[in-house]
């Protein structure tokens, strides 16, 4: 199709591989809503999005459709905007992750900040997972860094997911994005250069993931 004529020039056969492949994002705010635009405009629409939140106005400064939508759940507002998409209205919590089927989806995208939920993902799905530490508290796009778990660094955040890791026998590799910047602030503060790129960047490694091993 013409809209993805770009991205096809690019990638050449292996563009189809995207429209084949079934993803699952969990979390669509500052991270999650960029990388759902990014694929999404790259030629994968199969995608499942799961978030329990409502757009208010402090999402304003860095979540994508966020001032169009104030008030209204996250999910199903960017089903307005992604009529393909499948969406899930859940609250993501270590217990959901444990109870629910991944099988289906060959990437498993974490744009989440639940620490408990986090470590399950880790550990029934480091396969097919993609993770991002925090963007928060940071000003500079060009500290972000893609690594496997256990060499990431300059994270308080992703500091605690490794120790809750080693305290539960955890080994295996997965991918996982985070900046080498450190926290400007102890408030959560956002900047929208930051939680975007973090996004971009989450989706430029599920295309890469997506075209080679598919």
């Amino acid at each position: 199709m013409e809209r993805y004529q770009r991205i096809e020039m690019l990638l050449g056969s292996s563009f189809e591989n995207l429209q084949n492949a079934r993803v699952i994002l969990l979390g669509v705010g500052g991270v999650g809503s960029f990388c759902l635009d990014c694929l999404y405009r790259s030629g994968v629409t199969k995608i499942t999005i799961v978030d329990f939140d409502t757009y208010d106005k402090t999402n304003q400064n860095r979540q994508m459709w966020s001032e169009l939508h104030e008030g209204e759940t996250k999910v199903e507002a960017l089903k307005e905007h992604y009529p393909e998409l499948e969406i899930i209205t859940t609250r993501i919590d270590e217990q959901w992750v444990w109870d629910f089927d991944f099988e289906p989806y060959d990437l498993v995208l974490d744009a989440i900040d639940d620490r408990g939920a986090k470590l399950a993902l880790a550990q029934k799905c480091y396969k097919k997972l993609i993770s991002s530490f925090g963007s928060a508290k940071r000003m500079d796009p060009t500290q972000i860094k893609v690594d496997d778990v256990w060499k990431s660094y300059g994270d308080k955040f992703g500091a605690k997911i490794r120790y809750e890791l080693k305290k539960r026998g955890f080994k295996k590799k997965y991918k996982v994005i985070f900046s080498s910047e450190e926290a400007n602030i102890k408030a959560k503060g956002s900047f929208m250069g930051v939680t975007a790129s973090f996004g971009l960047t989450m989706c430029a490694e599920a295309i890469k993931k997506l075209t080679k091993e598919r």
